[in-house]
């Protein structure tokens, strides 16, 4: 173990064997994802019922949207990297997203595609995306560096860490759900930006239980000016302001985005394979290599699992029965049940992956992401089986329960286990960016979900026979590709090369 890996394993006290600082990132993260998911759970209905989109631009734009939201986690990795840190970033990224949720919130307007209004939430979602950029990755980062690298509680803390996420993705449909669809959309949204106030607040409080994790590489060089008065860390915050601007241009152009996600995704992954093979040791090359075949997974996966808050959400508003106990549940509510499983079981994936490695039978990162694929496929087979069995009749909302059951099953195989290796396979100068990267390709995954949402035609002329079929060809699609990755996931394990000590710092 590296010096530096003993000083964090026994510095500062811990509950429940881990660091206090992870119950830090847990809250203000959970708070974090309270404003993102009570935003994304009525986005889609403010779009379609009160700016009067229609389908398929409605999910146009929630597919830009959202994949903006992972792109920008790039730029933001690669400044708290060189500059800022990443506690700095994650206090900067959270003053954007209460800003722009708050933004929202003032310029609802009267309905309708009124173009003052409808270019103040343009701005506001401008401001929600470069937030999320300097904050997403570095958090994630944070909770990395409370534990060394080869230590077997960082898998199991990444599923705690990601219990906290689904704590906020389970509050924030409920509050802004409801808020929003009865009472007016400025009180959803609101209620987000009063969420990420809430995160800032535990985070700057709490500071000390970071145990010094999380600081500039180089404080001093902050303090530099560099231009018209402004030191390096506020000619950053100006940048990123300008950036808001830059989106609240390009927004408009959903389609086009996606053939920029496109570039910047190849120049991203071009430069780090450059630095793999140009700087890296065999070693440290191989394990890079392992990071961006788990990265290349990632646009697959999340394109199936995020038509929960587009085509699903509208599937569930439209084509299901909704009634539970005499009351007719709102849509957006059902955007939380996933968090609720995550919260019941993410704690038993924690404990089964710590009893597994205890008989040295747990399943390698590569092969979790294939059961997770498996999984997400089957979720898909289920509903489309249901609605089946239905008939003409509207589907019963249990086979809605069951796709969220399996999904979120799938995702605890996928995403704490991308952030634990994505941390565990970079060396120190690039984590930022390299968990940027894994952002970046969900990034893409959200725009191949907003296609997919755009091949369903969202069921408008009643029928649910379009929506079905694609549903079944993706599931059988992930099924196929999730075996696959089985049978290569021995072959990439050995690339990771865990028991052979820290990266060099290059």
């Amino acid at each position: 173990m590296a010096t530096s890996d003993m000083a964090i394993a026994g510095a500062g006290k811990t509950w429940l064997g881990h660091p206090r600082g992870l119950y830090l990132l847990f809250f203000a993260e959970m708070w974090e994802r309270f404003s993102y998911y009570g935003m994304r759970a009525i986005l889609i209905f403010y779009l379609t019922k009160h700016f009067l989109f229609g389908d398929e631009q409605a999910y146009l734009l929630y597919g830009a949207y959202t994949s903006l939201v992972y792109i920008t986690p790039v730029i933001g990795g690669y400044l708290a990297d060189r500059y800022l840190g990443p506690r700095k970033a994650v206090f900067a990224g959270g003053i954007f997203i209460a800003f722009g949720h708050f933004l929202i919130a003032v310029t609802e307007g009267p309905g309708g595609q009124d173009p003052l209004f409808l270019n103040g939430f343009y701005l506001a979602l401008a401001s929600i995306i470069v937030g999320t950029g300097f904050l997403k990755a570095n958090i994630s980062v944070l909770v990395g560096e409370l534990y060394p690298r080869d230590d077997t509680r960082r898998d199991p803390a990444y599923s705690i860490f990601y219990m906290g996420i689904n704590m906020g993705g389970m509050l924030g449909p409920i509050v802004c759900g409801l808020l929003g669809e009865r009472w007016g959309w400025s009180w959803g949204f609101g209620a987000a930006g009063v969420g990420m106030l809430l995160g800032l607040v535990m985070f700057v409080w709490l500071k000390p239980w970071l145990l010094g994790q999380g600081e500039p590489p180089e404080p001093k060089a902050l303090c530099e000016p560099v231009a018209v008065g402004l030191t390096r860390e506020w000619a950053i915050y100006v940048g990123a302001a300008l950036g808001v601007v830059a989106i609240w241009l390009v927004i408009r152009y959903a389609e086009l985005l996606g053939y920029a996600l496109l570039v910047f995704s190849a120049l991203t992954v071009a430069y780090i394979v450059w630095r793999a093979v140009a700087v890296l040791s065999p070693v440290d090359r191989d394990r890079m290599f392992a990071a961006l075949f788990l990265i290349a997974l990632n646009p697959l996966f999340w394109g199936l699992f995020e038509q929960t808050g587009s085509s699903l959400n509208i599937f569930t508003d439209r084509h299901v029965d909704r009634a539970i106990l005499g009351w007719e549940v709102p849509a957006s509510l059902f955007q939380s049940v996933n968090s609720v499983f995550i919260i019941l079981l993410a704690p038993l994936f924690a404990l089964l992956w710590t009893l597994l490695d205890r008989r040295r039978l747990e399943p390698s990162s590569p092969a979790k992401f294939g059961i997770g694929l498996v999984l997400c496929g089957a979720g898909f087979l289920v509903l489309v089986a249901g609605a089946k069995m239905a008939g003409a009749s509207l589907t019963p909302v249990i086979f809605v329960f069951l796709i969220y059951l399996l999904h979120t099953m799938a995702e605890l195989c996928f995403s704490p286990v991308g952030l634990s290796a994505m941390t565990r396979l970079s060396v120190s100068s690039m984590v930022g960016l390299v968990m940027g990267t894994w952002f970046l390709a969900m990034a893409a995954g959200n725009f191949i979900a907003g296609l997919i949402a755009r091949a369903t035609g969202g069921g408008e002329d009643g029928s649910v026979t379009q929506v079905l079929d694609v549903y079944g060809k993706i599931g059988w699609f992930a099924i196929i590709v999730g075996a696959l990755v089985l049978l290569v996931s021995p072959y990439v394990k050995r690339m990771m090369h865990l028991g052979e000590g820290a990266p060099a710092q290059q």
